[in-house]
Formats: structure tokens, sequence, C-alpha cells
């Protein structure tokens, strides 16, 4: 950043600090919230993540595994999870988490992860083999999990209505996590794949794309996604979740991106209070 940046950003600070709080109660009218997922700043430790992520104005998070590890002790679960705490987040769940396993006590693992970093949700990779086995430690523990649609690669749950399909009829605490993106690049309607989930949407992932290719993603309002449209159907079907922005290009630098999605996000539920 550059002296005149420096300069620049003070001066806007009042103004910046009144938006964000015209934004916040935006998203009190709306109903949901926007977030942020910490695989945005995959490439660096917890605490540099954490402070990047303080420069957003969210106070929600999806807290990816490179940022709170899978095989830390208790102790220090707890430890990691309190710093995002301490920083003023809400850990809204982890992920995404793979849930692929045969193994029920393999699948435990990672129920007993979430309950140790004090965390209700896990966003998950899973099959439709595992998915009893899953729903069952659902209820057990009662950690919700969202399962994550990943386009067409994915040969289990390429799109949100492969998940809604699937958990039909089980627990509500198993439902979905709709990727925007993902869900695009597989040729759905995004907001029709919304008001379809209904009840059974846990958790967003939010992005923008030029195009249906993996090259094309760009910062949320460059690109194709409808985002107003997203936002009105998400108030009328009455989702209480949280829209995390979830950063897939520039990875050695995405505070710039993350930082203009974010303004854009709080700028759409702005628009649309009352």
């Amino acid at each position: 950043m550059t002296r005149r940046e420096m300069f620049a950003g003070a001066v806007a600070l009042p103004g910046a600090l009144a938006m964000a709080g015209e934004a916040e109660a935006a998203e009190s009218t709306l109903g949901f919230t926007i977030g942020v997922c910490s695989y945005s700043f995959r490439e660096f430790q917890r605490t540099l993540a954490i402070d990047m992520m303080k420069q957003m104005s969210v106070s929600v998070v999806s807290v990816k595994d490179v940022h709170l590890h899978y095989g830390l002790s208790r102790a220090d679960l707890q430890k990691g999870a309190d710093e995002f705490r301490k920083a003023g987040f809400t850990i809204e769940s982890a992920g995404n988490t793979d849930l692929k396993s045969d193994d029920a006590g393999e699948l435990r693992r990672y129920f007993e992860y979430a309950r140790a970093c004090g965390i209700p949700m896990l966003v998950a990779a899973t099959t439709h083999a595992a998915l009893p086995k899953v729903e069952r430690l659902v209820r057990e523990f009662d950690i919700k999990v969202a399962i994550h649609n990943h386009g067409p690669e994915d040969k289990e749950f390429p799109l949100p209505k492969t998940v809604v399909a699937a958990v039909k009829g089980m627990d509500p605490r198993v439902g979905l996590c709709m990727d925007v993106g993902h869900t695009m690049r597989g040729g759905a309607d995004v907001v029709a794949e919304i008001a379809n989930a209904g009840a059974r949407l846990l958790e967003m992932h939010m992005k923008d794309l030029k195009s249906t290719t993996k090259s094309s993603w760009c910062q949320v309002g460059d690109g194709m996604m409808p985002v107003v449209e997203i936002f009105k159907e998400l108030r009328r079907i009455g989702y209480r979740g949280s829209v995390d922005l979830e950063c897939e290009a520039n990875s050695e630098n995405p505070l710039p991106e993350a930082q203009h999605s974010i303004g854009y996000l709080k700028g759409v539920a702005a628009g649309l209070r009352g």
C-alpha cells in the first residue's frame, strides 16, 4: 500500500464505518448475514488470515481446516477456535470436510473435532452410501451437516437439487451448502435451486464468474452471478443462515478481491433494505 493509498483510506474511514452500519441494518432486515470462508485465505497461517478477515467488516466465518487442523489436540483446537472468537468472529461452520468414509469411526472423528471447537455445523463432501451413517452422527452429536455441491466434476452431488433429493426425509439438520459458482457451472438456475432447497438450505457459498468455466472466477459483481435476485429469493424463503464469500482466484493476494466482493454484497443488501 502506498502512502497516498493509506491517506485515502484514512480519509474514507468515517464514511466506510457509516456504510458498514447501514449494511448491518440491511442484513438484519433481510434475515441472513454476510460472512466469509477462511478458505479464501488458504495460503496464510491462522493469525494472518484472521487479521486480513478482520479488515472485511464481517463477523461470521466458515473455517477451513488449514486454519484449524483436524489433527490438533482438543486443547489446541479450543485455543485455535478461541482466536477467531476473540477477533470478533462467530464460527458458523467448518469445512469443506471429507465425510466419504465407510468407516463410522473415521466419520466420528470429524464430529468430535467440531464438538471440541464448539462449531455447530460441518460443511461436507460426502457420498450417497455414507449418508445414513452421517445422519446418525448428526443426531448423536447435534451437529448439522451441510452437503456442498461441487459442479459437473462431482459424481455424487454436482447440483443443489441432487443434495435436496438425497436428504429428503432425513433429519432436518442434514441439508445443503449451496455453492452458487459450482451451481452455475453445472448449468442450473441458481435462483430456482434456492427455491427448491427451501428449509434444507443451511449455508451459502458466494462467488462470481464470467462464464461457466473454472478459469473465469472473478470478484463478486464483475461476473454473471444474479446477486440481487439471489438475495431476494433468500429473503422470500426466510433463509436465516449466512452468505459466505469464497474467493477462488488469486489465492496469494486475496484481500483486494475479498474486500471488493464483500463491499458489493453489502451494497446489494443495503439496496434491498425495506
